[in-house]
């Protein structure tokens, strides 16, 4: 056995704590599955009890989508335990707990800038412009760990062609919600908030691209970005904005949160591009849950958008 010296370490090789110390956990529960399994029962029942923090409302309805994959799911505790949503906090392991008490109702999302139809939605009037439809999608983070999620919603095309954007609409820009109240992250200034990401047309009106409102048949937990986020599976994880409040349609380029705080590692793109090491090597990940790690895929594995950057420099458009 290789054993590695701490200072030759890089932090991105590092197990997280958390996965480390459920470990036995998960491995125990994996067997309870199967033995659920065998008995007819199912392994949600098992693996995700209802009693389990901040389990969503069932949604009715899901249609299964030809575009996801067959890969292996990742458990959902990792995926509810384990958040980058720097609104609550910068580790990881704190958001699950700190968004406890953060409100999803009363909500409402702002539709406006360069479309004939401006307009100002409740939520769930948004939630009616289609059926759920659940997507297992791979989601890659520029950390060098990824996951796979079954995701509810629809494509982002089902509003932007409603909204009727006008000829000169090249951009569409996501706003996240400003709650310091609730947020205790967005007291601190780690970053600009509120948190804004961007997409360009013809990204946004990509069949891929889920507008996302629950992932393993419920609604979305607070720290997975309730009640309204974007899902985006071939660009790393902070391009999908949670807790949207706005979605504006605009000629230029919108200025994202990341690629302000740090332009060299945060390119407005970011596709998911294993020849492009931002301060992590992107070449590998590493899925939460297990041990071993992967080759990362050009595109995160989705060659369906390579043609939306046709002729452009993917190392230089980072």
């Amino acid at each position: 056995m290789l054993i590695k010296k701490a200072d030759d370490i890089r932090s991105s090789e590092i197990t997280p704590k958390e996965l480390y110390l459920n470990r036995r956990k998960f491995l125990a529960g994996a067997a309870m599955a199967g033995a659920a399994a065998a008995a007819g029962f199912g392994a949600r029942e098992l693996l995700l009890p209802s009693s389990t923090v901040h389990a969503g409302e069932k949604i009715a309805g899901i249609q299964t989508s030809p575009l996801s994959t067959t890969e292996k799911i990742t458990p959902y505790n990792d995926v509810t335990h384990y958040n980058n949503y720097y609104e609550f906090s910068t580790e990881k392991e704190e958001p699950a707990g700190l968004a406890k008490n953060f409100k999803t109702r009363p909500w409402t999302v702002t539709i406006d800038g360069d479309v004939a139809k401006k307009q100002k939605l409740d939520i769930d009037a948004i939630l009616k412009f289609a059926s759920p439809e659940e997507r297992i999608y791979r989601h890659r983070c520029v950390e060098g760990w990824s996951i796979v999620v079954p995701w509810i919603g629809f494509s982002l095309n089902e509003v932007i062609k409603r909204a009727q954007p006008l000829g000169k609409a090249k951009y569409v820009e996501f706003t996240s919600v400003y709650a310091p109240g609730e947020m205790p992250g967005q007291q601190r200034n780690v970053l600009q908030w509120p948190y804004v990401e961007g997409l360009r047309m013809d990204e946004a009106m990509h069949p891929l691209a889920l507008l996302c409102f629950g992932m393993y048949g419920e609604t979305l937990p607070n720290q997975d970005g309730a009640p309204l986020r974007m899902v985006v599976p071939w660009k790393y994880g902070f391009k999908s904005a949670k807790a949207i409040v706005r979605i504006r349609f605009t000629d230029k380029q919108p200025d994202t949160t990341w690629n302000m705080a740090n332009p060299p590692a945060y390119g407005f793109y970011s596709n998911v591009n294993p020849n492009v090491d931002t301060y992590h090597s992107q070449a590998s990940e590493r899925r939460l849950g297990e041990f071993l790690k992967r080759p990362t895929l050009m595109f995160n594995g989705y060659d369906q958008v390579a043609g939306l950057y046709s002729g452009m420099d993917l190392k230089k458009n980072y």
